[in-house]
């Protein structure tokens, strides 16, 4: 390894290439996150609601967690979204227009003991879905 006086450009350029090796600075600087992920890039994403679906919770917890099938409109992907919020699923109806963001997992994964889930429903025909469970405001009739 060069460690003379006049070998900056030398270090330099070896710190570069071996930088490669780091997955986090590879996936970032190819965009392989925007490639992979279903709202490429976005925070948010619209989606009609499929259908209704349980999933069992992940070792030792023993629960369904309520959750939908969502095909986003902006490319047609399918995902599953979580339904935060006691009774939830209840204000949620097939062919609803629903807002989906991310659920806050590690690095985008999915979170907690939920798996395979990666996002959760914020709107449910433009109105909060935390509103909604709360009895603040009523499903408005699309």
């Amino acid at each position: 390894m060069a460690k003379g006086l006049n070998c900056a450009r030398k270090l330099k350029r070896t710190r570069q290439k071996f930088r490669w090796s780091d997955l986090s600075y590879k996936k970032r600087e190819k965009g392989l996150k925007k490639k992979t992920d279903p709202l490429e890039g976005a925070p948010q994403g619209r989606g009609i609601v499929l259908e209704k679906v349980g999933i069992e919770a992940k070792q030792p917890n023993s629960a369904i967690r309520k959750c939908v099938k969502v095909q986003l409109i902006k490319n047609g992907r399918q995902v599953t979204a979580f339904a935060p919020g006691e009774g939830a699923i209840n204000y949620i109806d097939e062919h609803d227009e629903v807002l989906i963001e991310g659920i806050g997992g590690m690095r985008g994964r999915a979170y907690g003991d939920i798996p395979g889930v990666r996002f959760k429903v914020v709107k449910v025909n433009r109105v909060a879905l935390r509103e909604l469970v709360t009895g603040r405001r009523e499903k408005p009739l699309r």
